[in-house]
């Protein structure tokens, strides 16, 4: 079970001495043309996460090893590769890895591009409900397989009493060796990021409601200013 930062104390830290040990921060990403609101949230998120890894390091153990979701190759060639996927989770690994840590790498590619072509499938929507199941059978099989090979790499290379670093999505289907800690990286803004996202659509259905209105309005004027005589 994932441990909580806040309750992790100095005198209990030595309980996890001898132990591996992870850091799971969610990976978000952002977006180009990304409302204002969101990026504000999104920056603060990944300031928070910073701050709460250096808390972690402080108490438990500095950062070993760095596997973040979607990265391939290990070492400086695999920071360049993250630098264009996801920069704010790069800049971190970057900082590790100036203070010894070693990235490396967590997924098979070949795996990684099946599963994210079934995921751009179902996104797609079917009209047979025949497709639309074989399409989610295939998808959970590559995701099944992309997992156990996301964490039989972390087994194979997380070495004892190492602390490990690891970006990956929410809702990810990793299950992790019984002799590994993991310590999730939650700060409060993601709740926020959460609640933004949940109401979101609210708001949209408001200001898709207010731009009917205004369009109603603006055709009854019109339609008022042809009935007007001349």
């Amino acid at each position: 079970m994932a441990e909580e930062l806040g309750k992790i104390e100095k005198p209990e830290a030595g309980q996890f001495e001898n132990k591996r040990k992870i850091y799971l921060v969610p990976l978000l990403y952002s977006w180009e043309g990304a409302p204002t609101e969101y990026v504000e949230k999104f920056n603060l998120y990944w300031q928070q996460v910073s701050e709460h890894i250096a808390n972690l390091e402080s108490k438990i153990g500095e950062v070993n090893r760095i596997y973040h979701e979607s990265i391939t190759i290990a070492g400086e060639d695999g920071l360049k590769v993250l630098e264009r996927l996801n920069p704010s989770s790069c800049q971190i690994a970057m900082e590790k890895c100036q203070s010894g840590a070693q990235v490396e790498v967590a997924e098979d590619a070949e795996l990684t591009e099946e599963n994210m072509d079934w995921e751009r499938h179902l996104l797609m929507g079917f009209i047979s409900r025949k497709v639309a199941k074989i399409v989610s059978d295939f998808f959970m099989e590559a995701s099944k397989k992309r997992y156990e090979y996301i964490a039989r790499r972390i087994d194979e290379t997380l070495k004892g009493k190492e602390v490990a670093l690891l970006f990956i999505r929410e809702g990810h289907g990793v299950q992790f060796p019984p002799d590994i800690e993991v310590f999730s990286v939650a700060p409060p803004a993601l709740d926020e990021i959460h609640r933004w996202l949940r109401d979101r659509p609210s708001i949209d259905e408001k200001g898709d409601r207010e731009a009917d209105n205004q369009t109603e309005e603006t055709a009854d004027e019109k339609s008022d200013e042809k009935a007007e005589p001349s």
